[in-house]
């Protein structure tokens, strides 16, 4: 006794529908994701030129203090004290140790003393890897 077997019918009951909506819901969730990211490097902020100061070739992980004209100083979009920033580089520094890059964008007018305040504080949080953004020179 032969069985028939209908071989279009099994792809006539394959539905790609719900993939395709799965795909696109991703696909906008990490457009979304990566949209965060980049503001924090953002804002707009006049930086101090370097001769030796490298493009960035890949987008690290790290942590941006940003330092403004009037010795304000902003971590993820916000206005911290220094006991703020210290608290919350000690939080970072324990969730990652050893390993918790930290780059401080200081205002080519603002006073050096906030800067130097601000690395500092980053010693005290025992983080390390702590540098200051420049950007390229103009020459």
């Amino acid at each position: 006794m032969s069985v028939a077997i209908k071989k279009s019918a099994a792809l006539n009951k394959l539905n790609l529908t719900p993939m395709i909506d799965v795909v696109f819901q991703l696909l906008i969730f990490f457009l979304v994701a990566a949209r965060f990211e980049e503001e924090e490097s953002a804002m707009p902020l006049p930086l101090p030129q370097a001769s030796e100061a490298m493009p960035r070739l890949a987008k690290p992980k790290e942590i941006f203090i940003n330092v403004d004209q009037a010795g304000r100083i902003f971590l993820g979009g916000r206005v911290v004290t220094t006991a703020e920033l210290l608290a919350q580089l000690k939080q970072a520094q324990a969730d990652n140790p050893g390993r918790t890059p930290v780059v401080v964008r200081g205002d080519e007018r603002c006073d050096l003393k906030h800067v130097v305040a601000v690395m500092n504080v980053c010693a005290k949080a025992g983080i390390r890897d702590c540098r200051i953004a420049t950007a390229p020179d103009a020459t």
